[in-house]
């Protein structure tokens, strides 16, 4: 596609976004990268989950979202048709890797909806002072952390401009909820049964649970709280085995966080700063051999979430605004991210197996999300296909539920 014919097509687009929210873009070329970018959802406030939360049917063609209400719906990614699945409020936990169920909790209790019937079973009451995190992937435990005694509510974001009657920051809060140390363990409920199992007692603050997408047994989770001060991500099994801490810091005021497993369970990776807000990475841990990997990017690039596609060959960032850690000058992006490892002049000499695989990350802009208020995270996803890159925005006005396609328009 020419620049002119790009720049017919951004005269009208700018022309639309100053239409009411029910008349917002439905699908456009954006001027400055251009990538197609398509609006799935139809309701203002419907949103994408969380990064690291399964949002897809095993057959790859359904996006679990939530509307407005604090419900749950489908929207399918072939026609767009949307389609409530359980009415508000909820929280949801996952859409099930096996079978699609989609699990959330309601008041205290458990249930999973079936995708195809849209009937809720109930699994079980969570446990006295228990979150519900994370769904296995064959489906038969649910998991998540059980606190002892009343923890300081931390907001999930901070509002831009704070009401003057709100006495403390977000980071005020997590700083006084990591300084309280109360009592917490890990559990797990078998979606059969109803059995729970606790385990692994702490004073840490657990958080972030996530269950493998491949392995039944295998969870991660992290210590929350400042992240120059925690010793942050950590393996277990769910029969309290093999616990393992995932990275270890080497220098003071070294950063790492908001973990999450490759589609094939084998690698965790991770956000990591040497030291915060300085020097940014995306940084890899194989589960089997120990083997570590850092990707170096720029931090203009740096992102609040990152993720990777499901045939583990790219990567994707969701950008961040100048007030966040890596204060960039330019970062308000949708990022799509091209791994290369630098090669090893030294691949002869003893002990480079110990060594950390270096490498950086290409990016290619593909949203221009300018518009957009980071106090929403965008949460990127790559679709099952790994042709399209899932996103929740405001950069209209209203929350809505975007995709922006991998390959550029130009280059079909």
């Amino acid at each position: 596609m020419t620049k002119l014919s790009l720049t017919l097509i951004a005269v009208p687009l700018l022309a639309s976004f100053a239409r009411a929210a029910d008349e917002l873009p439905v699908e456009w070329v954006d001027p400055d990268t251009h990538h197609r970018i398509i609006r799935l959802s139809t309701e203002p406030g419907t949103a994408s989950l969380y990064f690291h939360q399964n949002a897809y049917s095993p057959d790859g063609k359904k996006l679990l979202v939530t509307t407005p209400g604090g419900g749950l719906a489908t929207i399918d990614l072939e026609t767009r048709k949307t389609d409530p699945i359980v009415a508000g409020p909820v929280r949801v936990v996952i859409m099930g890797h096996k079978t699609g169920d989609i699990y959330y909790v309601k008041d205290d209790t458990i249930f999973a909806a079936s995708l195809a019937t849209k009937e809720s079973r109930q699994i079980a009451k969570v446990p006295a002072g228990g979150s519900v995190n994370s769904v296995n992937a064959d489906e038969t435990l649910v998991a998540g952390t059980i606190t002892h005694g009343t923890p300081v509510v931390v907001p999930s974001s901070t509002p831009p401009t704070p009401p003057a009657t709100r006495p403390q920051s977000r980071g005020a809060r997590i700083e006084e909820r990591y300084n309280q140390h109360l009592p917490m363990e890990l559990f797990t409920i078998d979606t059969r049964s109803g059995e729970c199992k606790t385990f692994h007692p702490s004073t840490e603050w657990l958080n972030h649970l996530q269950f493998s997408p491949t392995d039944p047994g295998q969870l991660l989770f992290c210590h929350e709280g400042p992240w120059h001060k925690v010793d942050r991500t950590w393996l277990i099994g769910t029969d309290d085995s093999g616990l393992t801490q995932v990275h270890k810091r080497t220098m003071t005021m070294e950063i790492a966080g908001h973990e999450f497993f490759s589609a094939d369970g084998k690698t965790v990776w991770y956000d990591l700063q040497t030291p915060r807000g300085e020097d940014f990475w995306l940084a890899g841990y194989e589960i089997a051999t120990g083997a570590r990997t850092w990707y170096h990017l720029s931090r203009d690039e740096w992102s609040v979430h990152f993720n990777v596609s499901h045939d583990g060959k790219l990567f994707a960032g969701d950008g961040g605004n100048e007030g966040q850690v890596a204060h960039a000058k330019d970062g308000k992006w949708i990022y799509l991210f091209r791994p290369e490892i630098l090669p090893n002049r030294a691949a002869d000499m003893p002990g480079q197996e110990r060594l950390i695989r270096s490498g950086v990350l290409h990016g290619e802009r593909l949203v221009n999300m300018s518009k957009h208020d980071y106090t929403l995270e965008p949460n990127v996803t790559f679709t099952p296909d790994d042709k399209w890159i899932v996103f929740r925005s405001n950069m209209l006005g209203p929350t809505h539920v975007y995709a922006v396609e991998v390959q550029p328009t130009n280059a079909k």
